[in-house]
């Protein structure tokens, strides 16, 4: 295998909950109240709808598509949701730098570096908001999926935090029987006073309707014992995984740079104030003046 590639479950579709829109010449990012599942391929007018989306609409009331019915791939929801700081270059929408707010590898000038993460509030490199929280869902839609997946990809805490929590929660519930759940990712709303009342929305995960928690749980086990008793080695796929994304240096492909667009946006003006603040723009060496004020990592955020 390749050294320095990190290896993802491969992916044939997305799934998002933003888009881009065009106001005064500028493309500005924008959320939505819905669920878009679209290709991996896009022309002028934007990315060509998966056949799923469409079928998934029929017979919902406005055609809002809220709720997706979905299967996990592993069984370790560290394998099916990654969640780190991420500071993208905004040129070419590569990571630069990613940590989890204890410790960081940078890109530097230096070559690849391991630092102290102290989260971006107290991060001097990636002040002016150019430092964001950045997770990967990985899902399968339909039985006929198989190992290929749907990838969610945000920069919301709201459903960074909600996602790892649920994960873990279904994880311990049903003694790990995660990949064989029957799940479903919903869309919720909420006002906060930072959004001066206006709905945010953010993605979880539940079960799917009509489903108890017991009903569930027994359905997942009797699922996983067939698929093992078919030869189906679950716990040999997790490792495989795991296996594949240790010990490489970023997890990026080449749609980064797409979703840099869409969900953080133009970030010229942070850039401008903080080369202005730090005189000399993204430079590796001031990593070493970093002044950490918190110790919190978020792993320990997200546990909170």
């Amino acid at each position: 295998m390749l050294k320095g590639l990190t290896i993802t479950p491969p992916v044939i579709g997305r799934i998002s909950i933003g888009h881009i829109v065009e106001s005064n010449g500028k493309r500005l990012p924008r959320k939505d109240d819905q669920f878009t599942i679209t290709s991996q391929v896009q022309n002028r007018e934007g990315w060509l709808l998966h056949p799923l989306d469409q079928e998934l609409r029929e017979g919902l009331e406005g055609g809002k598509l809220r709720t997706i019915p979905i299967t996990l791939m592993f069984n370790e929801p560290d394998l099916n949701f990654r969640a780190e700081y991420t500071f993208f270059d905004r040129s070419t929408g590569r990571p630069v730098c990613s940590g989890n707010g204890e410790s960081c590898q940078r890109r530097t000038q230096e070559g690849m570096q391991r630092l102290p993460c102290p989260s971006p509030n107290a991060c001097e490199f990636g002040a002016n908001g150019l430092c964001k929280p950045y997770g990967r869902l990985y899902v399968r839609i339909g039985d006929e999926t198989e190992l290929n997946a749907f990838v969610f990809r945000t920069t919301g805490f709201n459903s960074i935090r909600t996602l790892t929590a649920r994960l873990r929660y279904y994880y311990a519930v049903s003694g790990g029987c995660l990949s064989t759940l029957p799940l479903e990712l919903r869309l919720r709303g909420k006002s906060t006073t930072q959004s001066h009342r206006t709905p945010i929305y953010y993605v979880d995960i539940t079960l799917r309707e009509g489903y108890t928690l017991e009903q569930a749980i027994k359905e997942a086990k009797a699922k996983a014992e067939a698929l093992e008793q078919a030869g189906v080695e679950q716990t040999a796929l997790d490792a495989c995984a795991r296996e594949n994304l240790a010990g490489n240096d970023f997890e990026a492909d080449d749609e980064e740079l797409v979703f840099v667009e869409e969900f953080i946006g133009d970030a010229s003006e942070a850039v401008a104030a903080r080369e202005a603040s730090n005189g000399e723009g993204c430079r590796g060496e001031s990593s070493n003046k970093l002044q950490i004020t918190s110790n919190e990592t978020l792993k320990e955020k997200l546990n909170a």
